[in-house]
């Protein structure tokens, strides 16, 4: 049926749902003073869209601004990684390497993950069904430990220091730093290579000393993280296939 079916979701905010080919699909409408023309993204993942608009934009131009792009919006959501589900069997990976989730058929233990004849594997034990539950459950730890250990390398540098480091699963941004000097990072991150989430520490610690993306703050990212580039342009090109990833 396309885009052309549109339905107000709640009567005190402007989000919607668009129809995408027979699947609904939430759109979040942002509004931004600064912004100077309308925006359109599709999320991570492709969960849903995000149009960025500026004050005083009537809600019959965003819909109609949706409906012009269409296309673009079909053909993205075409090219997207396809989603995969946290269960026996899936591939899924971890520290930049794929790795296949096998239960170990027992109630008790940690997930450990291991190389066998068979390939990169992580093995988890507990109930078939509390599989996907326990293992999101220990990448969320091991993200938090890889997490803290490179914060604490890049403050060290520079001598800063952050109020407080959360993981979280936000699919708007891959980590940030509030004006509270609290470093948010998304779980994720642990499933990319160890260089990239190198990076995404020192690019948030940076921002304690620089709340901008200026030349000083990527000079400074630079310093910390000299193949800065390289990792960012990985981020940019996988993060969809780890935000496909069901939990």
């Amino acid at each position: 049926m396309g885009l052309s079916f549109f339905r107000q979701l709640q009567k005190r905010d402007r989000d919607f749902e668009i129809e995408v080919d027979g699947n609904l699909m939430p759109v979040k409408v942002t509004e931004n003073d600064r912004a100077k023309r309308m925006t359109l993204r599709i999320l991570p993942g492709g969960g849903g869209l995000k149009v960025t608009i500026p004050g005083h934009v009537g809600d019959d131009e965003i819909v109609a601004f949706v409906e012009r792009n269409r296309n673009w919006v079909a053909s993205r959501l075409a090219r997207l990684p396809g989603q995969v589900n946290l269960e026996a069997g899936a591939t899924i990976p971890y520290m930049g390497v794929d790795h296949t989730i096998v239960p170990t058929g027992k109630l008790r233990g940690i997930v450990e993950p291991r190389i066998t004849n068979a390939g990169a594997e992580l093995h988890v034990p507990g109930d078939q069904k509390t599989i996907g539950r326990r293992l999101a459950t220990w990448l969320k730890q091991e993200a938090r430990r890889e997490l803290n250990e490179a914060v604490a390398r890049h403050v060290a540098r520079i001598n800063v220091r952050p109020k407080q480091i959360r993981i979280t699963d936000t699919t708007s941004r891959w980590g940030s730093c509030s004006t509270t000097r609290t470093l948010s990072f998304s779980w994720r991150i642990i499933m990319a290579p160890p260089e990239v989430l190198n990076y995404l520490a020192a690019h948030e610690v940076a921002h304690l000393v620089e709340m901008n993306h200026s030349d000083r703050f990527w000079a400074l990212t630079r310093k910390l993280c000299p193949d800065t580039d390289t990792q960012k342009n990985w981020l940019r090109q996988n993060g969809a296939k780890l935000h496909a990833i069901n939990v």
